[in-house]
């Protein structure tokens, strides 16, 4: 029979911390039980020991287990001793051979914080996350002591993805134009969001579109695009106005390949009371219509809702308690994973019914692994 746990070769060079004596159980086998009890709602190591306990005969079908399955504290010391960026190299092959066959046209970046992973000595984790939008599918992700240091951690994040021919979009944090140039250098695209972190790029762009308004457009390249969302008593008119090779920029030159600026008018109105209207302001380096950089832009938010969103509502990532770092963060790249491999099974069921089935039936989740494990079906 076919092991579904193929997928231990995007880990096969992980490197074991453990001195050779306290090597009781097999560092494979440590991570498959691991990476199966989170897929079913393990949430801390007290309940991946107790899903690998009530599984054992199953697993015993596919793993060695010389000493059975490894006490709660055996999962927590070793987690917390892997080294999380050789842990990432077998998450991203995993990936890699995925993204093979995909055609990724989008990537959003975006960080968030893991509350519940604070400690009196340390504040909570902060992971910035890549996220290809059309595919519901998690690239890579960085650590970084506080929101701040993702202006740092962006850059390292850039450098483990494959960006050739994508847009990269990022909120106003990532607006900078080392990780501008950075993105460039990789080969991709940029669409950057401009807020008032870049005061004088920001008033460059609102003065160049109003003068754009003002002249209508005489003789400036532009492109426009509206849309209009209604539902549960609420409507939301969305309208771009892009330039293309805008003048006024302030040393336009040191902003890697700028080609476009843009500004996005948002209206929204609930019910009855009055309508609400914000402008926001972004700029690009692909050529491309407003349309399409309306697109992305929304897109962009997917990273919040199908990843931050579904990390807290289906894992409890939020209330995890785990708070040494490194466990902290392997345990974090483990629910990216299990939220992939669930997504990527076929079945209509909702994600949260994939979770439940696969916690009471271990056939459904020997093809879950089976659908994202074997090299050769991926």
């Amino acid at each position: 029979m076919a092991t579904p746990f193929a997928i231990q070769h995007h880990f096969r060079n992980l490197k074991d911390p453990r001195i050779n004596r306290r090597k009781l159980h097999l560092l494979s086998d440590i991570i498959v039980i691991a990476l199966c009890a989170v897929l079913c709602g393990a949430k801390d190591w007290q309940q991946v020991e107790t899903f690998g306990k009530q599984r054992r005969d199953w697993l015993r079908r596919f793993l060695k287990l010389p000493n059975g399955i490894p006490s709660h504290d055996t999962f927590e010391r070793l987690f917390d001793r892997i080294d999380p960026r050789a842990f990432q190299q077998g998450f991203q092959s995993w990936v890699a051979a995925i993204a093979a066959k995909l055609n990724i046209k989008h990537i959003a970046i975006d960080g968030k914080t893991l509350r519940g992973s604070g400690s009196p000595k340390l504040g909570p984790l902060h992971l910035v996350s890549a996220w290809a939008t059309e595919q519901h599918l998690s690239l890579g992700q960085v650590a970084t002591a506080e929101k701040s240091n993702e202006i740092t951690a962006i850059p390292e994040l850039l450098e483990m993805l494959e960006l050739h021919g994508a847009i990269v979009t990022i909120d106003a944090m990532g607006c900078q134009k080392a990780i501008a140039s950075k993105i460039i250098e990789r080969g991709g695209h940029f669409a950057l969001t401009v807020k008032e972190n870049q005061p004088k790029l920001l008033d460059d762009i609102q003065n160049a579109v109003g003068r754009a308004l003002e002249s209508d457009f005489q003789g400036i390249k532009h492109d426009q695009h509206s849309t209009e969302d209604r539902g549960h008593g609420r409507v939301e008119k969305r309208h771009y106005t892009i330039l293309y090779d805008p003048e006024g920029i302030t040393r336009k030159d040191e902003w890697e390949s700028l080609r476009v600026v843009g500004m996005c008018v948002r209206e929204r109105q609930v019910g009855t009371a009055a309508a609400t209207m914000e402008a926001s302001y972004f700029i690009g380096s692909k050529v491309m219509s407003a349309k399409s950089y309306g697109k992305v832009l929304r897109n962009h938010w997917g990273i919040e809702n199908n990843l931050h969103w579904q990390l807290d509502v289906s894992f409890s990532e939020d209330d995890n308690r785990v708070t040494k770092r490194n466990g902290a963060e392997n345990l974090a790249l483990l629910r990216k994973l299990a939220l992939m491999m669930l997504k990527r099974h076929p079945s209509k069921q909702s994600f949260a019914c994939k979770q439940l089935l696969a916690a009471l039936n271990p056939q459904f989740l020997e093809e879950v692994l089976l659908a994202n494990g074997n090299s050769d079906k991926i």
